[in-house]
């Protein structure tokens, strides 16, 4: 459970040096042994900047690399972050920005697809970059399942012409709408703006500045990659995305990606239609009740359980990973907001000026 340093370059400590109740944090370990319907994978804690906590769990992967099975998870185990992906993108996309890959966020999304001059009315223009990342684009779309939008795209040699050939349904910046394909179009933006794949432009720009390396992902028939689900990493590396974000763009002081990038990311852009939460650029707002005080969160998350916490007033990041994919929803969202809510939260000291 302590976690041990390798050359990931994490700095590892004890829980109570760095305001950790370790008792109260390891108690979810049996809990979740004996609760094996629960399907925990792995759980991951960072505070102030230190890797304090770390547990794999034994379970049923459906989504694993090579193919469903039961599987002894380790610090070594990639995880598939399916929606989590969606984070990385835009974390990518401001990279992007930051450097003048791409101007900004208000370019119309079909200005770099002019070979789709033929999808172009009125409605269609005034969707922006910026519709994309908040998932209001206003093309008809619906990622419930049996999934026919999404599995449609991903079996498509022209996905982002599929995207864009979807009928308007809303004006876009209207309503929120969840869409693995407003992602998609993401992709296929830096891809065009570029001429590289998106997943050699997340490594470049992303990844290879964070130092993860065993990094996995899925790929369309045209050859892109699915940069809206389904990349494979290590927990450890899922919270460098996390303390990457907490620190405003810092990885281990150097800047990745500008404040004002992860600050536009995580503040409340939209309201969703889910639970009453709110939508940054692909990430999630919420909060937690931690005895009967508030405190904020902003999450990567994914089906299954798979999930990115991260919580700027404690200084912390949680990562956890599940098993929970179809027929399993209730206990997809429950398992994650049980770590954090039962465990992780009520083990970390407050700091004096929240108390008062």
């Amino acid at each position: 459970m302590l976690p041990v340093a390798n050359d990931d370059h994490w700095q590892v400590a004890a829980p109570e040096s760095v305001g950790i109740d370790g008792g109260k944090l390891r108690a979810l370990v049996p809990r979740f042994e004996e609760w094996e319907e629960a399907n925990l994978h792995g759980v991951v804690i960072v505070r102030y900047g230190k890797l304090a906590f770390e547990h794999y769990f034994r379970g049923f992967d459906l989504k694993a690399r090579n193919g469903p099975g039961i599987i002894d998870f380790d610090a070594a185990t990639t995880h598939d972050l399916r929606s989590m992906t969606k984070s990385v993108t835009a974390l990518v996309l401001g990279a992007a920005i930051d450097r003048g890959i791409i101007a900004d966020v208000d370019q119309s999304v079909l200005s770099f697809f002019p070979d789709y001059a033929g999808l172009r009315t009125p409605e269609k223009d005034r969707i922006t970059i910026r519709h994309l990342l908040t998932m209001s684009m206003g093309l008809a779309w619906n990622d419930d399942a049996p999934y026919i939008n999404e599995n449609t795209l991903s079996a498509s040699l022209e996905p982002y012409r599929y995207v864009l050939s979807l009928p308007v349904v809303t004006p876009a910046g209207s309503a929120w709408n969840y869409s693995g394909g407003a992602t998609a179009l993401i992709g296929g933006i830096l891809a065009r703006a570029t001429g590289k794949r998106f997943d050699v432009l997340a490594a470049a720009l992303l990844f290879d500045p964070l130092g993860i390396s065993d990094v996995t992902w899925t790929w369309l028939p045209n050859g892109d990659p699915k940069n809206w689900c389904c990349l494979w990493l290590r927990p450890r590396d899922m919270a460098k995305i996390g303390q990457l974000v907490l620190d405003r763009g810092l990885w281990n002081g150097a800047r990745v990606v500008s404040e004002t990038w992860i600050d536009a990311a995580t503040a409340p852009q939209i309201k969703t239609t889910r639970g009453g939460y709110y939508y940054g650029y692909q990430f999630w707002l919420g909060a937690s009740s931690v005895s009967g005080r508030r405190v904020d969160w902003v999450t990567a998350a994914g089906q299954g359980g798979q999930r990115i916490f991260i919580v700027p007033t404690l200084d912390l990041v949680a990562v956890v990973t599940a098993g929970n994919y179809y027929g399993n929803d209730r206990l997809a969202g429950l398992v994650p907001q049980m770590v954090l809510d039962d465990y992780a939260l009520p083990s970390v000291d407050v700091p004096h000026q929240l108390l008062s």
